[in-house]
């Protein structure tokens, strides 16, 4: 979370909520990708690993990847570009019913169904 004030604080929030927090396996992989490219990545990893201890992955399944082909394919016949690893995530929130926590609301409210929560 990189100090942001602002995240720390929709956690905590969250947490107070007790609302159950999932991760998508492919935000794993956007974290551990940035991870990677960091100057410390060592670090980075711990600190990203005691935060996700507890939080349960939700992979990308059969379900998931057709909903997500479905929201792209519907995206670009209207001509409204979408990154495709961002329609996987919202095929994988949609799929389950949950609501999306980001900061790149401008991304995701392209998605009509999608619930979006930001910090």
């Amino acid at each position: 979370m990189r100090g942001k004030s602002n995240a720390i604080k929709k956690l905590e929030e969250l947490e107070r909520k007790s609302e159950m927090l999932r991760i998508t396996s492919i935000s794993l992989y956007e974290l551990y990708l940035g991870i990677t490219l960091s100057s410390a990545p060592e670090r980075e990893k711990k600190r990203l690993l005691y935060l996700l201890d507890k939080v349960p992955v939700i992979s990308l399944g059969e379900g998931e990847a057709k909903l997500a082909g479905e929201i792209q394919g519907s995206l670009m016949k209207s001509g409204v570009a979408l990154d495709p690893i961002d329609a996987l995530i919202a095929g994988i929130a949609l799929y389950h019913n949950e609501a999306l926590l980001t900061r790149n609301v401008k991304h995701f409210e392209r998605i009509k169904e999608l619930r979006i929560e930001t910090y």
